[in-house]
């Protein structure tokens, strides 16, 4: 890419001049084009030398794209294809104004991939760390259809829930994150710095201290003897399970653990319900095949357990089984879904009951996701209670005693 100085007129007939980074002469002319500037001279400059320091400043402040330039970008597409302008131009046209210079890179690197011919799915594929599975596949249903414009607005609706929900869990988990934290840095706090003095202090008494003191001393010296193994053991453990959870077994295992979990399981169960049934009304309402809907739901649900038993229900449905048949079979979807697939396969109006199917189940992830707070709070006590009632028996009980023996000889 190479800095371009340009000359042209807009709209009104007034002179105007920039810079444009492009691959050529060309393509800053398209760019100046698209956002309705006639160009009257482009001419190729050299770019000041950075030093290496700035360049090191420059690669630091770099912001990568986010889901919410995503979303913005889902938005605009809907508005740019609904409106008639052709994918390229409507590239050229948003990576113009891109004010991000990853974003601008994100849409060349699409533009580029458009002018060799290739699908727009296609050239979303080369970015799975930017557009997933889900997105990706939605894009080709739209291709396949016809209906881009729609898809690209369903898109954006999606986005939009999934930020809202990992915007409300962020809220929900802060306080009872803040308290676990806390009480994890005053508990190693005590075990070095205070309850070794209380050590010395009962050492001197050649009295038996109970059992909750002797266990509370011991645990604190076997802290400040083996700390450095602890760390060690602590990294070791978390790279091991993030090294399981990311291989196929282990991921399989952990989202099939996850639907199970007390109070956050139903949450997420709800939430996989949600995505499911818009997507298969999605793909099911803009016309593609039903096993090949099944099959771009299974790629698309944000669990992998969830995903084998879609495969196994579009296996049954293969074999000419009923939907509802093979969804009950599948064992993931709760009583209600089972019911609304029943009366839409038998009516035909299987994808408006979908819809309202995910409607439902947004609501509730929505509400149950209020209330995540309020039901972690009591638990939360409960265990910083038991931890403070540890530490008082086993630290002022034998001091109790100490004192009321040392009164009962002061008296004789």
């Amino acid at each position: 890419m190479s800095n371009y100085s340009w000359r042209g007129r807009n709209t009104r007939g007034e002179a105007v001049d920039g810079l444009l980074l492009g691959q050529s002469h060309k393509d800053v002319a398209d760019q100046l084009m698209t956002i309705g500037i006639t160009p009257i001279d482009i001419v190729l400059t050299s770019p000041p030398i950075a030093s290496e320091l700035n360049r090191w400043i420059i690669r630091m402040n770099l912001k990568p794209v986010v889901r919410e330039d995503i979303l913005l970008f889902s938005r605009q597409m809907y508005t740019l294809n609904k409106a008639g302008v052709p994918l390229f131009r409507a590239l050229s046209g948003l990576q113009a104004s891109a004010t991000k210079p990853a974003m601008a890179d994100l849409l060349r690197d699409l533009r580029a991939s458009l002018d060799q011919g290739q699908e727009l799915s296609a050239a979303l594929a080369q970015h799975p760390k930017i557009f997933d599975p889900y997105y990706v596949a939605m894009c080709k249903v739209g291709e396949m259809t016809g209906r881009l414009s729609e898809i690209f607005l369903r898109l954006n609706e999606h986005l939009e829930f999934e930020r809202e929900i990992r915007e409300r869990i962020r809220q929900a988990m802060r306080y009872p994150s803040f308290v676990v934290i806390s009480l994890a840095i005053a508990l190693v706090l005590v075990n070095i710095f205070v309850i070794p003095v209380f050590a010395k202090v009962f050492a001197g008494y050649n009295t038996e201290l109970p059992l909750i003191t002797r266990g509370l001393l011991g645990f604190s010296a076997w802290m400040l003897a083996w700390w450095p193994l602890l760390l060690a053991g602590l990294g070791i453990s978390i790279f091991a399970i993030k090294r399981y959870v990311a291989s196929v077994v282990g991921r399989h295992q952990w989202d099939r653990l996850k639907l199970r979990l007390p109070i956050v399981g139903d949450i997420v169960l709800k939430a996989t319900l949600a995505r499911f049934a818009r997507s298969f009304a999605l793909a099911s309402q803009s016309g593609v095949p039903l096993l090949q809907s099944l099959t771009i739901v299974a790629m698309t649900a944000d669990n992998a357990y969830v995903s084998e038993r879609i495969l196994l229900m579009r296996d049954g449905i293969e074999r000419g089984e009923s939907i509802v048949r093979c969804a009950a079979v599948a064992g993931v979807f709760t009583p209600v879904v089972l019911q609304m697939i029943d009366v839409g396969e038998e009516t035909g109006e299987l994808d408006s009951l979908l819809f309202e199917i995910a409607g439902m189940y947004e609501r509730e992830t929505s509400y149950s996701i209020k209330g995540l707070s309020t039901a972690i709070e009591p638990l939360l006590l409960g265990v910083i209670s038991v931890l403070v009632l540890m530490l008082a028996l086993g630290i002022y009980t034998p001091m109790w005693n100490m004192g009321q023996a040392a009164m009962g000889r002061g008296g004789g």
